[in-house]
This record gives C-alpha cells, structure tokens and sequence, in this order.
C-alpha cells in the first residue's frame, strides 16, 4: 500500500462507529469493507490487542464503513446500512458476525445481499446513508484509496501489521499522549 499520498490531516474522528472510551489518549481510525478479505484479515489479527487496549480505555477505535464503487465490494456497502451506529458494543458484534459470514453472503447477487442481513442475520436496515456519505468524502479528501487503511497518529497501514508490532505501535502513542 503506497502511503505517501494518504493526508492523514483531513481524516478525523468523528464520523463512524465509537468503540471504546471517547476520552481514550489515542484514536485508532480504520477505513474498511465489510466485503473486502483483507480487512477481515485485519480485524482477525488485530481483534485480541484492539480489545485489549480498549478495556484499559488506552485506544479509541473509530470503525469508519467505507462504500467502496469496486464491484467486488458493493456488497460490502450493502451490509453497511445494517450497522447501528448509535450502539457500538451491538455494531462491533455485527461487523464480527458480518465478517464471519462473508463466505455466505460474498457472492450472492448484490440484491440479495440485504435480504441475507434480514432473513438470515436478523438485521435491520438503519438510516447510515448521511455517515456514509461523509465517510466517502472524507477518504476522498485524505487521498484514501485502500481497505483496510488504518491510522493511529502519524502511523498508516494496513492489514500487515503483526499484532506484537500493533502492541508496541499502541504502547508507543500512548505514552507519546502522556508527554
């Protein structure tokens, strides 16, 4: 992933899903698609250490959807509108569960997608479309192209990050935040 074209200053934390404490030190932004494998990967990797620095209230993470024109992701757009925003502990459920289903519902034609939310997850479509929005146009301006594309501070990566390398990456900004 080429970083060098990423304006990490137009990326901020306030639209998207909030998981942990919003007084938190550090803010971890991550731009996905449900759709898309590789931030699955991402979320497998980073999920124990994420999880644990929430707990400490160290890390904010902010989940930021992002609708993707790639047909190969538009799917994941579609599972975007089940997201609910408004109670995070419940999107951070269906983002596991969505990215634990994707064999099922990955290849299905995109308008089936939504019914697979409803009938078989038990979903309901939320009013995301004004977050979306601003989501996109936020990647747009920060020049962010890839998903996942994660920031913490000055750091940009994306799915390679070894959870011992994210640990330290973590403990780094953290005591950064004390100074």
């Amino acid at each position: 992933m080429d970083i060098s074209q990423i304006k990490a200053n137009e990326v901020d934390a306030k639209t998207g899903i909030h998981i942990g404490r919003e007084d938190a030190p550090v803010k971890v932004i991550s731009f996905v698609n449900l759709r898309c494998p590789f931030c699955r990967q991402w979320q497998d990797k980073s999920r124990e250490v994420i999880a644990e620095f929430i707990e400490e209230g160290k890390i904010e993470l902010i989940v930021k959807p992002f609708d993707k024109e790639k047909e190969s992701l538009q799917r994941g757009n579609v599972t975007h509108r089940y997201l609910d925003y408004e109670n995070p502990k419940i999107a951070l459920q269906q983002i596991e569960e969505i990215y634990n289903t994707q064999d099922d519902w990955g290849s299905l034609p995109l308008d089936e997608v939504g019914g697979y939310m409803e009938q078989t997850l038990g979903y309901t479509e939320k009013n995301n479309q004004s977050a979306a929005e601003k989501i996109v146009e936020e990647a747009n301006r920060a020049n962010i192209v890839f998903v996942p594309t994660v920031i913490v501070g000055e750091y940009i990566f994306d799915e390679h990050i070894e959870p011992k390398e994210l640990a330290n990456l973590l403990d780094k900004e953290v005591e950064k935040s004390k100074a």
